[in-house]
């Protein structure tokens, strides 16, 4: 497995805030840059697929292979000869803030070759979704 990209913002406002964004995954592209567009086969729950664009890249197909709600979630998505997986996490600090986290990894047999390819664009796009994803939590932290 080849970590890609960690990203980690500190947010004032609480994990059910960030989840409540997560959890709304077609509205993504008002706060990630990087995407065009989310669609959802059903509710979000753990097993759940959809497809996704991103503004540069074709669009693929996920999996939400873990949910903890209010907490974090991961999704899988199939590219050939790998599975990329993207782990959403957030974590209560001893100050009361939010540490609110992203990180991407491939694995598979082809993992160095997607690595090579990924890596540049998904770290210069990661950091600055979670920063704009927890400036929009802590505008409204009611997820609304």
């Amino acid at each position: 497995m080849a970590i890609l990209c960690t990203a980690t913002a500190v947010s004032t406002a609480p994990p059910e805030a960030i989840f409540a964004r997560w959890a709304d995954m077609e509205s993504w592209p008002e706060w990630d840059e990087a995407l065009a567009w989310i669609r959802l086969d059903g509710p979000f729950v753990a097993g759940m697929t959809g497809e996704l664009k991103p503004r540069r890249g074709p669009k693929s197909t996920f999996v939400v292979e873990s949910l903890e709600c209010g907490f974090g979630f991961t999704t899988v998505s199939a590219v050939p000869g790998g599975r990329l997986r993207i782990r959403h996490l957030t974590r209560v600090r001893t100050d009361g803030r939010t540490d609110v986290t992203v990180e991407v990894s491939i694995d598979g047999t082809l993992a160095r070759m997607w690595a090579l390819i990924l890596r540049r664009s998904i770290s210069r796009s990661t950091p600055p979704g979670v920063a704009r994803l927890v400036a929009v939590a802590e505008r409204d932290p009611s997820g609304g």
